[in-house]
Order: structure tokens, then sequence, then C-alpha cells
């Protein structure tokens, strides 16, 4: 999000719908690319885009520019609507997925996430190690956790949580590389 797009934030705080639209219009397409992703069905992603800027206005008020970029928050919205819905369908289908975010984030690569929500995902993640892509796409767009992907992939725990911390770096230097 650029600097001019900070007011339509700022608007949008203050209830104005033409701002609101005006951030469809603006990121739409790339939010519904990510949710896209994860839900993995073009019905599932209209709808989860359409819940995810209803949440957007809703939570508007509580959007803090101290704490990140409006897109990268927009982003995280999203992202966690698309998770949530595929959760909701795996119970529903008996199935256990947990965000892995608190794992991911919590070994001190924050700076990842912000840079994220800066960059075309697809891209920067597509530049990745094969078997750096596959972890990054399981915990990231499918919500896997750390015990899951392993489940799924038939790798030792401990392997792929060396090869998690090892994706994470060489998504910092693929990030840095993309600026």
């Amino acid at each position: 999000m650029s600097v001019q797009d900070a007011p339509l934030i700022a608007a949008v705080q203050r209830g104005d719908q033409q701002a609101l639209a005006a951030l469809y219009d603006a990121y739409g397409g790339a939010l519904y690319g990510v949710i896209l992703k994860v839900v993995e069905k073009e019905e599932l992603a209209q709808e989860v885009l359409q819940d995810t800027f209803v949440k957007i206005w809703r939570s508007a008020g509580g959007y803090d520019a101290s704490k990140g970029r409006p897109f990268t928050w927009m982003l995280n919205i999203a992202r966690n609507a698309a998770i949530d819905m595929v959760r909701s369908a795996a119970v529903r289908h008996g199935a256990s997925i947990r965000s892995l975010d608190k794992d991911v984030y919590r070994t001190g690569h924050d700076e990842v996430r912000e840079q994220l929500g800066n960059a075309d995902v697809r891209d920067v993640v597509a530049k990745l190690k094969p078997e750096h892509r596959e972890l990054v796409e399981m915990a990231y767009y499918q919500g896997f956790s750390q015990q899951e992907i392993a489940d799924r992939t038939a790798l030792p725990l401990g392997t792929v949580k060396s090869r998690t911390r090892a994706a994470l770096l060489e998504l910092r230097t693929l990030l840095k590389d993309h600026r």
C-alpha cells in the first residue's frame, strides 16, 4: 500500500463506504489470489474475500499504523479468514488443521512476515528451493502445523523444523533481493 493509500484506511476508519470500495478495487485481486491459494475453490475464495472486506470494515478502527503496513494488516485478515474456512471444512470432515503462525514466526522472523505483505508472495515463494517451497506452502497457505507437515511428507519432525527455519532464512534473502 502506498503512502497515497493511507488516507483510504483513515476514511474507512471514519465509516466511508467509498473508501472501502476503493480499497477493494485496489487490493481485492491480490487478496483474492492469496485466499484462492488457501481454499483452492473459486466459490469459497469469493465468499472469503467478501468476508475479508466485511472484517476490514468492522475492524478498521483497530488498525494501528505503528504495528504494520495497511496491506500487511489486510493480507493477514484475508489469510486468517481463508484458513478459518479451511479449518471449518476440515472439522466437518474430521480433520485437524492449525495455523503455523505461532510456530513459524516465534523463531524471530517477524520481518519476513512484514515484507511478505509488500511483495508478490507467489513470485517470491516460487523462487524457494522445492523442499523449502513445499513447507512454506503447506504452512502458510494450508495452515498445517509442523507435526501435520511431518505426517503428510513422511519427514521426521526435526527435519521439518530445520527445513522451515532454513526456508525462512532463504525467504528473507529473496525478499531483500525482491525489493
